[in-house]
């Protein structure tokens, strides 16, 4: 499959550093970003990447984040007026940092083996990650996998094992659900993290928390396994906030 010679803007920069060669097309277009087959530099030992690039927040059709943002801490107080102003350049910034709180998560959880794609680069607008599938599409979201009974505990498990690994690491996904976990070969990928919040930080963290178990656990519950959200969610923010993950 060859690239196109014409690609988005944004992804100039990761061409410019030989992490990427070409861009193919958009392989999906979301609510508040569009995502991008690339083939991938040599440095980057990859046949192919994931370029996501954000809309600016006044393109976005995203709902009401302050619940996300609530214990965002801007140190330099010419940024922290600005974004409070909704200057032109606070909007810029406000926009930055929400890209960068994506790029930060995926390094921090991958780093700690949470199933999430590799970072590989990142800028004002765009994030550059492993691409999940092959050359002839993109990996399935987990709601459109025709699951068994075993596959279904088994995915199960290790969704709440992802969710307790990032916990331990000060993260709460935020929005997860069937929607933004893919299935690939057998294993998932989260995807979808500028929301993710620190629960050291972020009041509204437990009931983010809640809403993830609960949208996780009704999904595997139509697939036949058991599960029991209220008693799981009160397990890992107890064991979080006595330091026991």
């Amino acid at each position: 499959m060859e690239a196109t010679l014409s690609f988005h803007p944004d992804l100039e920069p990761f061409l410019d550093e030989g992490l990427i060669t070409g861009v193919h097309h958009a392989v999906k277009s979301g609510k508040e970003a569009d995502v991008y087959l690339c083939d991938a530099g040599p440095s980057t030992g990859r046949e192919l990447l994931a370029a996501k690039v954000y809309r600016v927040r006044e393109h976005r059709n995203f709902e009401d984040d302050s619940v996300y943002r609530a214990g965002q801490v801007i140190t330099k107080r010419r940024e922290r007026t600005a974004v409070e102003k909704k200057t032109r350049f606070g909007r810029q910034l406000d926009h930055a940092l929400w890209v960068d709180r994506e790029r930060e998560a995926l390094l921090t959880l991958h780093a700690a083996g949470v199933d999430v794609p590799q970072p590989f680069g990142g800028s004002e607008s765009a994030i550059l990650m492993g691409y999940v599938g092959d050359e002839g599409g993109p990996a399935p979201q987990l709601r459109h996998v025709d699951l068994d009974a075993r596959e279904a505990r088994e995915l199960y498990e290790r969704v709440v094992w992802n969710l307790e690994t990032m916990l331990a690491n000060n993260l709460v996904h935020g929005d997860l659900s069937p929607y933004n976990i893919l299935w690939w070969e057998g294993e998932i990928t989260i995807i979808d993290l500028p929301q993710a919040v620190d629960p050291r930080r972020n009041p509204n963290a437990h009931e983010l928390l809640v809403r993830d178990v609960r949208n996780v656990s009704a999904f595997f519950a139509r697939l036949g396994v058991r599960t029991n959200p209220e008693a799981l969610a009160h397990d890992l923010w107890m064991r979080f906030l006595f330091a026991d993950l």
